[in-house]
C-alpha cells in the first residue's frame, strides 16, 4: 500500500468514526456537496470541511482580514478589534459550542473563517455606502454575507473560486448575526439551486430571514452574536465612548458586565439549552437580556455620533472612487488600476457574466481600509509639484 493509499485510507476510517462520535443531528464529512466533482485523489488526506477550511485560509481575501475594520475605524488603537480577531474569536467560541454538542467542528470551523470575507473596508458604515452605489447602479442591495460568497465562489482564483461544499457556503450565507433569534431551526435539505434563490432574494429584501440548513451554521450564527456583542462593549469603554456602569443593569445581571463574563453566561446558557436537540436556543431570559444588549449596543455604539468617524468624508470617497472605476471600464482604461490590480488575469465567465457596476462593487468590496484610503490618496487629492527655477 502506497503513501497516498495509506493517508485516504486514514481519511476513510475518519468520515465513518464521524457516524459513532457525532450526534445525530450534525453534519456528516461524508454528506458534503460541491458543484463540481473532485478527483478522490485532490482532496488527498483532508475530510471535506477540513479541506474547506484550508482553502478559505489560503484565499487572497482572507490575508485581507489583517486591515478590515470590525465596528471602530480611523482610530489608532493596537487594541482595537478588527475583522481579523473577530473571526478567531467566533471559530473559538462555536467550536467550543460544537464541541460540547458532538457536532461536525471541520464543518464549523470553515463557516466561521469565512463568515466575513466579504465586507468591506469601514465596516458596516462601509458595507452601508456600497449598499446605496449599489442600487443607485441597478444590483440591488449590497450585503457582506452575500458578498462572502460571492468572493468565495465567483471572484477567488481569478474567477474560477475554490469550489466550497454547500454546507460551508449555506452557513457563510445565512450567519446573520445582527438579527436577534432566540431559537435556531435547521432549515434542511438545502441543494445549490435553493441557496441560489436564497442569494437573490436576500439581494432584493435583505430583512429576509435566511436560516441555515446545519446546526453548525446554526451554532456560528449564534456565536457570531457571541463573538461581538461583549467585545465591542470593552472596546468603547476602552475608547471612552461609554461606561461600564451604562450597560443595563437587567443585562448585567443576567449576562455579567465583562466580555468575558458575558461570553461565558452566553456559551453555557446556549449549551445547556440545546443539549440533545435538533435546534439551537437560549433560555427565555438569556435570550432576551441579550436581545436588550444588542439594543444597548445599537443606541450607544453602533449608532452613536463617534467625533473621529469622519462619516461624511468616508462617504464622499466611496462615491467618488466608484464612480472612476466605473468610467474607466466603460472606457477600456485599462491603465487603470482595477484593470492591472483586479482584472489582470481574470476568467473569462467571471468578466461574461459580471456587469461593469458589478466588477467596480467587487473591487472595493475587497479592499482594507489602508488600500482604499491609499487609492483615494492617489486618484482623489490633488498632488503638488514642485519645480527648481532656473
Amino acid at each position: 500500500m502506497n503513501e497516498s493509499t495509506m493517508l485516504n485510507k486514514l481519511r476513510d476510517e475518519l468520515d465513518g468514526a464521524e457516524e459513532e462520535r457525532l450526534s445525530p443531528w450534525a453534519c456528516l464529512s461524508l454528506n458534503a456537496l460541491r458543484r463540481r466533482e473532485e478527483d478522490n485523489i485532490t482532496k488527498g488526506h483532508r475530510q471535506n470541511f477540513s479541506l474547506d477550511t484550508d482553502r478559505i485560509l489560503h484565499s487572497l481575501a482572507y490575508s485581507r482580514y489583517i486591515d478590515k475594520t470590525q465596528v471602530f475605524y480611523l482610530i489608532k488603537n493596537d487594541h482595537i478589534t478588527h475583522r481579523v480577531l473577530h473571526v478567531q474569536l467566533v471559530s473559538k467560541i462555536s467550536r467550543t459550542i460544537g464541541r460540547l454538542l458532538r457536532l461536525n467542528e471541520d464543518l464549523i470551523e470553515a463557516i466561521s473563517l469565512g463568515h466575513d470575507i466579504g465586507h468591506a473596508p469601514f465596516g458596516h458604515d462601509g458595507e452601508k455606502f456600497l449598499s446605496d452605489l449599489s442600487l443607485h447602479y441597478g444590483l440591488g442591495y449590497f450585503l457582506h454575507n452575500l458578498q462572502s460568497v460571492r468572493a468565495l465562489e465567483k471572484i477567488e482564483k481569478k474567477g474560477k473560486g475554490w469550489n466550497l461544499t454547500l454546507q460551508v457556503l449555506d452557513g457563510i450565507l445565512c450567519h446573520d448575526g445582527e438579527l436577534h433569534s432566540q431559537a435556531l431551526h435547521p432549515d434542511k435539505g438545502k441543494n445549490f439551486q435553493k441557496i441560489n434563490k436564497e442569494i437573490k432574494e436576500k439581494e432584493d429584501n435583505p430583512s429576509i430571514n435566511l436560516y441555515p440548513m446545519t446546526m453548525e451554521g446554526c451554532v456560528v450564527r449564534m456565536a457570531d452574536t457571541i463573538s461581538y456583542i461583549g467585545r465591542d462593549i470593552e472596546d468603547a469603554i476602552r475608547l471612552g465612548l461609554i461606561k461600564r456602569d451604562d450597560i443595563p443593569e437587567y443585562c448585567r445581571r443576567i449576562l455579567g458586565e465583562t466580555n468575558g463574563t458575558i461570553v461565558y453566561s452566553l456559551v453555557e446558557d446556549l449549551v445547556i439549552n440545546s443539549l440533545n436537540k435538533p435546534y439551537i436556543c437560549f433560555s427565555e431570559e438569556v435570550g432576551d437580556a441579550l436581545n436588550r444588549l444588542k439594543e444597548f449596543n445599537t443606541k450607544n455604539i453602533y449608532t452613536s455620533n463617534m467625533p473621529w468617524k469622519q462619516t461624511l468624508k468616508i462617504e464622499l470617497m466611496f462615491k467618488l472612487l466608484f464612480e472612476r472605476y466605473f468610467n474607466n471600464l466603460e472606457k477600456g482604461d485599462e491603465s487603470s488600476d482595477i484593470y492591472r490590480e483586479f482584472l489582470e488575469g481574470m476568467s473569462s465567465e467571471y468578466m461574461d457574466n459580471t456587469s461593469n457596476a458589478g466588477i467596480v462593487r467587487d473591487f472595493i468590496a475587497g479592499m482594507t481600509d489602508e488600500y482604499f484610503l491609499a487609492q483615494c490618496r492617489k486618484h482623489l487629492i490633488p498632488q503638488t509639484k514642485f519645480a527648481l527655477f532656473e
